[in-house]
């Protein structure tokens, strides 16, 4: 008995009352209170850097599929060059063909 007598006053000394009798908001803003221009600092932050990271993601697949569209014309002028020196085609189907290419 002695001991749960102790055990009841440990509690009522707690700082954690105000949350155990349900009255957590008594505890929160004063928490909230505290956090000031830091806390709108931090959340300015992370949304900083959610912004770059979806701005980089955006930028990094635009680059990759910009990538393979410059390979495709280069390698598509290439090839018309190609048959172009082989004799294969002659001048004017030369420039039709790099016109249709949009080169």
């Amino acid at each position: 008995m002695i001991q749960t007598a102790m055990l009841g006053k440990v509690i009522a000394m707690s700082p954690l009352v105000p949350l155990i009798q349900d009255r957590g908001y008594e505890w929160g803003w004063r928490m909230h209170s505290m956090w000031g221009i830091f806390g709108i600092g931090m959340m300015l932050m992370m949304l900083v850097f959610w912004v770059l990271v979806i701005v980089g993601l955006v930028a990094g697949i635009r680059w990759l599929t910009g990538q393979s569209k410059g390979l495709r014309s280069d390698s598509a002028l290439e090839i018309l060059r190609q048959r172009y020196a082989r004799g294969e085609i002659n001048k004017e189907e030369f420039e039709t063909k790099k016109r249709d290419l949009g080169l």
